[in-house]
């Protein structure tokens, strides 16, 4: 049950569209202004950070939560869970070292239904976000110290380039390689045990990313992106 059920799960919960419930909290539709996106930066654009931090935090939550469970309740045999959250044994589906592909299967199109189902909610029309917050919160279930990195990678191409937009595409083609390293460094692309299906949804992370990113991209090119200026300090104005 555990290897259908937490997919649907993660679809389900992916799909509550915070950014468009925090901003009709306050009477506004978040579609109607800025990008139009229901996601956090939307919200932090238009409303600000007391709407928009909150609004990130809860994207992010919908996807790590429903792989936290997966990874929980779908285990190998003889390998740790990296966050462990002590749930009985008589919910947890154990699968031997040889049915490995089986559990890195459940447990990555958890995290893909996750994504898929913030970038197109049924409840909007199936439309969503660009599903950088909720890849985060997805990729910190499914290897931690890999979103440590990501996040350096993301700060780095923002605070020198300032675009929101440049430093998600950059930190989402990034993944692809950290996950190559990852599996490298273990040794798990050596002895052929590595997550081969963590490296496909990589990819599709990346390949989402960026095509959610289009129209971003279309205005870097144009020049009429939105940039993120630093605010003149009172005096210097």
């Amino acid at each position: 049950m555990q290897l259908w059920l937490c997919p649907i799960l993660a679809f389900l919960l992916g799909s509550i569209p915070f950014g468009l419930l925090i901003a009709k909290s306050k009477g506004i539709d978040i579609r109607q202004h800025g990008s139009g996106n229901i996601g956090a930066t939307n919200v932090l654009r238009v409303m600000g950070k007391k709407y928009g931090i909150p609004c990130l935090l809860l994207d992010a939550l919908k996807g790590f939560i429903p792989v936290l469970i997966a990874v929980n309740l779908i285990q190998i045999t003889g390998r740790n869970v990296q966050i462990p959250i002590g749930l009985p044994d008589a919910w947890v589906l154990k699968l031997a070292a040889g049915e490995a592909l089986k559990a890195q299967t459940a447990q990555i199109l958890t995290a893909l239904f996750a994504v898929l189902g913030h970038n197109y909610s049924p409840w909007v029309g199936f439309k969503g976000g660009k599903g950088i917050a909720t890849s985060a919160g997805v990729l910190l279930g499914l290897m931690p110290f890999a979103v440590l990195l990501l996040m350096v990678v993301w700060m780095l191409l923002f605070l020198t380039t300032r675009y929101v937009s440049v430093a998600s595409v950059g930190a989402a083609l990034a993944l692809p390689l950290l996950t190559l390293w990852g599996s490298w460094h273990h040794g798990r692309i050596q002895d052929g045990t590595w997550n081969k299906p963590l490296f496909v949804f990589s990819l599709i992370i990346a390949g989402l990313a960026t095509w959610k990113h289009r129209s971003n991209i279309r205005r870097l090119r144009e020049g009429t992106e939105h940039r993120f200026t630093r605010k003149p300090k009172p005096g210097n104005v």
